[in-house]
């Protein structure tokens, strides 16, 4: 796992999410996780389900926001976990050995030495930067990148305010994948926003 990692918007226009979507995945897009906090059911599995045929042609992983029970029905690639929802256990015995699962560990190197030991597939640290999306305190030290760097083994993923200038010295500190939804959703040329997170790694 190395590269940009794309979250999805959230966009209840499903025609719209999957232009921007596939003009990332041509660009390059390392993994893509389908994040949509207000959906209903219905549109959730709609979008998850087309987005997850995109992926597919692309041979991207997708990775299902908090929704276990979709994540299942879809087979999806994986699931992301926060820090409300089910532990990294409970979603790895669910999902077996052969699904990727990420836990966002937010500021706390604890929090990702446990979910390490408990199956996950990689940790997001975040945020570091005020974000357009979620609302949280930016209290993560950029340092805690170089510490997981060297006390764990799994991928080291940063999210929270990203572009490409202000993620280069997280990378350079040692982040796999940086976590983006913004600043490439929203660029005026998707495809060259990709390709500048892509030239950090």
């Amino acid at each position: 796992m190395r590269g940009l990692y794309l979250v999805t918007p959230n966009w209840d226009d499903t025609e719209q999410l999957l232009a921007v979507t596939q003009q990332a995945l041509q660009a390059g897009v390392a993994l893509l996780q389908y994040r949509h906090k207000s959906a209903d059911a219905a549109l959730r599995r709609s979008q998850a389900t087309a987005l997850l045929a995109l992926a597919r042609r692309h041979g991207v992983p997708l990775i299902i926001n908090d929704h276990l029970d979709l994540c299942e029905e879809l087979d999806a690639d994986g699931l992301h976990v926060g820090g409300t929802d089910m532990t990294v256990a409970e979603a790895r015995a669910r999902l077996g050995p052969g699904k990727i699962v990420g836990a966002s560990c937010y500021g706390e190197l604890a929090l990702a030495h446990a979910a390490q030991a408990a199956g996950a597939s990689y940790v997001a640290f975040g945020g570091f930067y005020p974000s357009q999306v979620k609302q949280y305190p930016v209290t993560t030290p950029p340092d805690i990148v170089e510490q997981a760097r060297c006390e764990l083994a799994v991928p080291v993923v940063v999210i929270g305010g990203m572009t490409p200038d202000n993620a280069a010295p997280l990378v350079v500190r040692g982040a796999d994948m940086v976590a983006a939804i913004s600043s490439v959703v929203q660029a005026s040329d998707v495809v060259i926003a990709v390709r500048k997170f892509n030239a950090l790694f």
